[in-house]
Formats: structure tokens, sequence, C-alpha cells
């Protein structure tokens, strides 16, 4: 194991910090004292909710017991965070870019680049999409500064899906405060672009970041509140697909809310309403406005929800559920490779929680061939490798290896 650290081990530090027994915590999150101990020591598993509700009881961000942004051996080799000063100063002069020695490209170029930005934030391959992002988000910021009507909402348009791009990249790497700037960018350039849609999928991203912060309740309000939006923009609730894509998505995001607030049966509730959503649209898979909306998203978020609430050997019976010919379901090949490496990890944790070892690290091997960048700085697979290390007296190389790449072992 080295010496890194584990949540458990930040849990200790931060506990102690604020000058707090084991006890005392628990009592601030209504637990026992003897779970806090089992996280302390690594022999049990927080759930994101449970990291919340521990990092708002300690007065910390969340960051603190995760430990991101990750540094050492994976950024040096990956570079991702290189990008991150460029983007702050290019967030910072938002409305003031830097001035252009040429005339920025045709809006339709800069929109083709903004398209291949989008698919690779899609597919969490952020060390190619990081260095694209300032350069192209200047010159659109000078095309939607410098001209007027239709090119430039368009322009506004296109600037709203590159922020977006930032927001994910500084999201996914730990980046918080960035990722916060950059929503705020994307409601900027959202309000601009003559789009309701992009706005109500501006709000959807904000509610998001409430979510992840531990403001459920605000962004429960704001979810509902973005759909009360959406139905005043189609009368009747004769929805466009683009619509109905958008309106699945927040739905999605409120089940989330639910199992956050270990509300299994609500979060049930907003499940059954998805696939009603989704069968409006003839439940097509849809990449409409980003969302990654229909029957492939509402099963990786069903199987989510019943993880986070903690029912684990439930989520793993769905799974087995929907296989077919005696092996499990796992998304289509075409499924995004943010969603589908993000199933794979949600479910990798879950197998370790059934003393599934083997199945669990196979989990983690296929989220890094699906979106390695993604695999490698998210808290929850450095968690499970530092389990499945802590657990194996002798782990075999390929364990060690992969510790290793992930900056654990």
């Amino acid at each position: 194991m080295g010496e890194s650290l584990m949540l458990g081990d930040r849990l200790r530090v931060a506990r102690k910090t604020r000058g707090l027994s084991a006890a005392q915590l628990a009592q601030r999150v209504a637990v026992s004292a003897s779970q806090i101990q089992k996280l302390e020591s690594g022999v049990r598993r927080a759930t994101p909710s449970l990291i919340l509700a521990l990092a708002r009881a300690l007065r910390f961000g969340p960051e603190v017991l995760t430990g991101q942004p990750y540094y050492g051996d994976p950024e040096a080799e990956d570079g991702v965070h290189a990008v991150i000063p460029e983007l702050r100063r290019t967030l910072l002069c938002f409305d003031t870019p830097d001035e252009l020695e040429i005339r920025p490209r045709a809006l339709p170029v800069l929109a083709s680049e903004v398209d291949q930005i989008a698919a690779l934030r899609r597919d969490a391959r952020y060390v190619p999409m990081g260095p694209l992002l300032p350069p192209v988000i200047t010159e659109l910021t000078h095309v939607a500064l410098g001209t007027r009507g239709v090119e430039q909402q368009q322009a506004f348009w296109h600037l709203a899906r590159a922020y977006r791009a930032v927001n994910s990249l500084a999201h996914k790497m730990g980046h918080h405060d960035l990722g916060n700037t950059a929503l705020e960018r994307v409601r900027w350039a959202a309000d601009r672009s003559g789009d309701p849609l992009m706005q109500v999928t501006a709000g959807f991203l904000v509610a998001g970041s409430m979510l992840r912060q531990g403001a459920t309740e605000t962004a429960r309000r704001k979810l509902k509140g973005l759909r009360g939006e959406l139905e005043r923009l189609q009368p009747e609730r004769s929805y466009t697909d683009d619509a109905l894509a958008v309106d699945g998505a927040l739905l999605l995001k409120l089940a989330v809310v639910d199992s956050r607030e270990n509300n299994p049966e609500g979060a049930e509730e907003f499940l059954r309403e998805a696939e009603q959503v989704a069968s409006m649209a003839d439940n097509r898979d849809s990449l409409a406005y980003e969302m990654s909306f229909g029957p492939t998203n509402i099963r990786i978020h069903a199987v989510h929800a019943l993880i986070d609430t903690g029912d684990s050997e439930q989520a793993l019976a769905r799974l087995a559920e929907w296989g077919q010919g005696g092996a499990p379901w796992v998304p289509p090949a075409s499924t995004v490779g943010e969603r589908s490496s993000h199933h794979h990890i949600d479910v990798a944790s879950a197998r370790l929680v059934e003393g599934d070892r083997g199945g669990a690290f196979a989990e983690l091997k296929q989220a890094r061939k699906i979106a390695p960048s993604h695999t490698r700085f998210h808290p929850s697979v450095r968690e499970t490798l530092g389990s499945l290390l802590r657990m194996d007296t002798h782990p075999s190389t390929e364990l060690s290896v992969f510790g290793a790449w992930a900056g654990v072992a």
C-alpha cells in the first residue's frame, strides 16, 4: 500500500483536526461509533451520501475526505491537470477575452471543433480534450461579442457547450471551484443563446453541482422548477424529442437526489416516470443536449440508486435479472464512455461489499478499458482498489500494477 492515504485515513485526520471523538462524530451523522471506526480502519466503505454527511458534520468540503485533486505518478504520466491554470485564466476573462493575432475562425469551423470536444467529453477522454478548450473558447467569445442576431446566438450556444466540457473536466479531476465557475459561464452563455432548452440544461448542471455539495433539498427544488419551466415551454406536454431527453435527464437526477437522501421508494418512482418519458421517445438512447437519456441510462441510474442507498445485493440481482446467457447486464458498446465506465465503477464497489473481490477487480479493469482517465482519477476507484490491496496479504502482480497506475499502491 505504501504511503497512499485512503478515505479512512483522511477522515481520522479531519476528525482530530476538529477535536471530535469517533463517538461525537457518529452522533452528528446518526451512525454508530463502531461504524466510524470501521470507516477509519478501511474495513467499511462510505457511500457518497455518507461522505457528504461526514464532510458537512466536520465543516469541510467533501474533497478533503476524497483527497481530490490527485497528483503524483498518474498526473505525471497523463498531465491532465496541466491545462487547469490556463482554463482558470480563460474563465476569469470570459467577457474580455485575449486579443487574437488573426481573425477568429468561421463559426461553422468552431462549431465542428466543439462537436469534437463534446464527443471527447462524453467518452471521458480528458487528456486530448483539455488543450482544445482555451483557444476555442477564446475564439467563440470573440465571435459572440462581435456579432449580432442569429450568428451571435449560435456562438453563445456553442460557447455554453464548451464551458460544459470545462465543468466536466474540472469536476472529474477534483477542481470543484473551477467546475462551479464553469457552470456560471454555462449559464451566462445559455442565457444569450436564444434557446430555452439550453437554459434548462444549464440549470440541470447547476443542480448536479448542488447535489455533489450535499445541498440535496435545494437541488430537488431546482430540478422540479426546471421541469415546470419545460412544461411552460412545451404546451400540453407535446414535447419534442429534444425536450423529452432533457425532461428525462431531470427525472434521473431527481432519482439520484432521493437515493442520496436514502429514499429508495422515491428514487424508484422517478425512475418509473423516466421510463414513461423514454417510451414517449420510442425507447431510443438519445444524445440530445448531451444528456445520454434513454433505456440504457435509466438502467445505469437504477443500479446506481440501489448502490447509493446501500442495497448492493439488490443492485447485483437486478443486473443478473437483466442479463442474458448467465452473464450480468452491461451497457451496450455504443454507450458513451463516461456513463459506461461510471457504471462499472459503481458495480465494482457493490461487488466488493458483497465479498466478490475478483468481480470487483474485473469491473475496475473494464472501466479502465472504456475510459482510462475517468477511472484513474475517480475517488471510488481509489477506495475500491485500496480495500482490495488491504484485504489481500499477497496481492497479484496485476492488482499491484493496477494500484500503482491509479496512484494507490
